[in-house]
């Protein structure tokens, strides 16, 4: 197992190991010397960021490790991750770094990196790369370096990335409908608001004042008890919520009900189906998806693809089936025939353009699935042991999963990017459900918390 890439990148708390000022300079030494060492000319590598404080300090530790390796530095600024994903295809850049945590709070941050083509590196190329971060070969290279690398600014990056998301949709796409839109005082903030402008939208903005340290506080797709308040308020049509990085979407119906990325999922797939849209007649979604989704693709005649937690394995099974919708229940949601990883603002018009071509509120889309009664609690680990090594562990898993009786569900995974256990099961009744989850939560932090 890697000892630093998680499920999305290399994640921590700010300014504490691996999360460091030194280890963002090996790691800007690493992956320039990955992806340069066979390119002719200088590699050119994309930098940008969410709004959290430690992203200055991160980002310049970064540029210090490309650029002494002969690497130049692109900045793009605050932007959404799939924004970076996107600039860094469409400029013929080698490489992308977005420095975000995600949905998590300001004082974590992280690391994700995608290749020249907009993609997230394979496990294989992390492998690689975290190899070189533990080892010392890479001092010994750069000392013979003669050449050091220059830092350049890109001022349009916000521009491009908007031109980009608004190249499929038609003019005055939003007109006549009540938007509001909760940015989570994240990478969105500048983005979302112009965009939703230029489309003709009413739209009300929650959360678009970033002071580096108020990213996702009870706000975006984690926490949208103010969107369904407003949405309610202002009997708006919808309401949108991000997380603090923008590639998860969150939506809030017209009567204040949270529709999750999986609810998102079936009602894309149905809809994409009846306009020919749905490559293969194929949704792939994760582990964790709800019973209910795999029970309305299947009504619907669509073939399911289950892949392991984390948008990149979701996007190798599309690529693998291929399938061009796909995506997890948290809300990173994937349009592989429009962009290269999960994307929050695409999936909005995607499922704002469902709700047009349909003709009905979300309230009514949403019907098409059931959703079954999950509870999932999280429980801080010590260590990480495998699962199944734990004989106590196991031994009430699979007393729950008899007790269920193919009613439902029990899945206990850790988190790729925190030092948690989760644990979810699914069952016939809400009170049921949160009553064996319980059990198998207290017997996991008895043995390992």
């Amino acid at each position: 197992m890697n000892k630093l890439f998680g499920t999305d990148g290399i994640r921590g708390l700010a300014n504490k190991y691996p999360i460091t000022a030194e280890m963002a300079i090996k790691v800007g030494r690493a992956v320039a010397y990955v992806f340069g060492r066979k390119e002719k000319g200088r590699l050119k590598i994309i930098i940008g960021k969410d709004t959290r404080i430690s992203g200055y300090m991160l980002e310049y530790a970064l540029i210090s490790g490309i650029c002494s390796m002969g690497a130049d530095a692109y900045l793009a600024g605050v932007l959404p991750t799939p924004g970076i994903a996107y600039i860094t295809a469409s400029t013929d850049a080698d490489v992308g770094i977005v420095i975000s945590a995600s949905h998590n709070p300001f004082y974590d941050n992280g690391i994700k990196i995608f290749k020249g083509d907009g993609f997230k590196l394979s496990d294989e190329i992390e492998a690689e790369i975290e190899q070189i971060l533990l080892s010392d070969e890479i001092s010994s290279i750069c000392r013979n370096v003669r050449m050091t690398g220059g830092v350049y600014r890109i001022d349009d990056a916000g521009q491009n990335y908007m031109d980009f998301l608004l190249s499929d949709v038609p003019e005055k796409f939003c007109q006549g409908m009540k938007i509001v839109v909760d940015c989570s005082n994240g990478a969105t903030y500048k983005v979302t608001p112009e965009l939703f402008v230029r489309l003709e939208a009413e739209v009300e903005l929650l959360f678009i004042d970033p002071d580096g340290r108020n990213i996702n506080e009870n706000c975006g797709s984690q926490n949208t008890s103010e969107l369904r308040k407003r949405v309610l308020e202002k009997g708006a049509d919808i309401g949108l919520a991000f997380d603090g990085d923008g590639d998860r979407l969150i939506a809030v119906d017209e009567k204040g009900n949270v529709i999750t990325g999986d609810q998102i999922l079936a009602i894309c797939a149905k809809n994409m189906k009846k306009r020919g849209r749905l490559k293969n007649n194929t949704v792939v979604s994760t582990i964790m998806s709800n019973m209910g989704l795999g029970i309305a693709l299947e009504d619907m005649g669509i073939k399911h693809i289950k892949a392991k937690v984390g948008d990149r394995y979701v996007i190798e099974s599309m690529i693998h089936s291929g399938a061009v919708l796909g995506g997890e229940d948290s809300g990173h949601m994937i349009f592989l025939d429009h962009q290269t990883t999960g994307d929050g603002i695409l999936t909005a018009l995607k499922l704002i353009d469902a709700i047009k071509d349909e003709s009905k509120p979300l309230s009514e889309l949403v019907k098409i699935m059931d959703v079954f009664p999950q509870v999932l609690i999280n429980v801080e680990v010590k260590n990480k042991p495998d699962i199944l090594s734990v004989s106590q562990i196991t031994e009430i898993i699979k007393a729950v999963e008899k007790n269920l009786a193919g009613k439902g569900r029990v899945l206990v995974r850790y988190s790729g990017t925190q030092p948690l256990c989760r644990v979810m099961v699914e069952g016939p009744t809400l009170k049921i459900t949160g009553k064996y989850c319980r059990e198998i939560a207290d017997k996991v932090k008895e043995q390992i918390g």
